[in-house]
This record gives structure tokens, sequence and C-alpha cells, in this order.
């Protein structure tokens, strides 16, 4: 109510609220009146408390898999995908000897992608930086077979079968 700069003389505010102690926040509707209008507004304000117990605040949260921050964006997801895809193409570098092409596309197919492309739906990264930060895994992939070290980053793609993981999710979302 400390808020509360209006210009005029108040001469009377009445305030309806709804709290409990199994609610997290406080629903007020506020009427103020003064000299010839009313104002109302709706008061939404949220308590870091429940049953007494106060609550910690978050700035992210990882629910099925999918790291959600405060702001919506998917920053965070987009690194931790690039992380785990990248360790487990490492993985795949340093045990496999035989680098055959057939072998090793199957491998990234089963054990990395899955790492880049779950749930891309829900998070499916807008910003150039981080579309970048996931393809540079595949570009990686591809720069595994001596021969192909070389060409264009479209041109190993296409020798291997692969799109890129921007057509991927373009794909995925017109099916959707």
């Amino acid at each position: 109510m400390q808020r509360l700069n209006l210009g005029f003389h108040l001469s009377h505010i009445t305030t309806t609220s709804s709290t409990g102690p199994d609610r997290i926040g406080t629903v007020q509707i506020v009427k103020v009146t003064g000299p010839g209008r009313s104002i109302f507004w709706l008061d939404l304000s949220i308590s870091n408390s429940i049953y007494g117990q106060k609550l910690q605040e978050a700035s992210s949260e990882k629910d099925l898999g999918v790291i959600v921050s405060n702001d919506l964006k998917v920053v965070k997801q987009c690194q931790e995908a690039y992380s785990k895809a990248n360790r487990m193409l490492g993985l795949i570098h340093r045990t496999i000897r035989y680098k055959n092409q057939k072998v090793l596309v199957s491998l990234y197919k089963s054990i990395v992608r899955p790492h880049l492309e779950n749930c891309s739906v829900v998070w499916s990264p807008h910003y150039t930086k981080d579309k970048d930060l996931l393809e540079r895994v595949q570009h990686r992939f591809t720069r595994m077979f001596p021969d192909l070290r070389k060409m264009p980053y479209d041109e190993r793609l296409r020798k291997l079968g692969l799109w890129s993981l921007e057509e991927r999710r373009s794909r995925v979302e017109i099916e959707i």
C-alpha cells in the first residue's frame, strides 16, 4: 500500500484478500476511492513460504530432462546437451579403433545424437549461438573420418547420409 502515489487524497481503501496456510501466494483486489473516482486493481504477491517454511528460489529447473530457466531461454539446456553429446563422441573416438564409416555413423545416431535432440520440440534453440553450439558436435563427428576432413561440412553430411541438426529440428516441428 505504500506504493500508492495517486496525487489525490485517499478517502477509503477496501482490500479483499484470499490467503491460507496451503496457498503459495496472496491475491488481493484493492479498491481505492478518492474524490470523484474509484480505482480497482489486482495485487498478486508471491510469498516465499508454504506452511511456515521458507522456499528456496531457483533460477532454473530440470523436468523430464529439460532445463527451464526463469527467462525461458534455452542456453543452459543447449550447454548441457552439448556437453553430454561431446563426452559421448569422445568416448566413441577413444574406444573404437577400427573407424568403419557405417559403424561410426550407427554409433553416432544411437549414442550421441539423442543427447542433442532429446525433447528438442520443447527447447528448440532460436539464437544462432545456441544452434552453432549444438552443430559443433556433428562437425566434430564428420571430421573423425580422415578422407572427409578436407571437404566442406555440407558435403561431409551428404557423404555420410546425415542432415544438419537444424534441418532435423525443422522437419520434426513441421510434422508436429
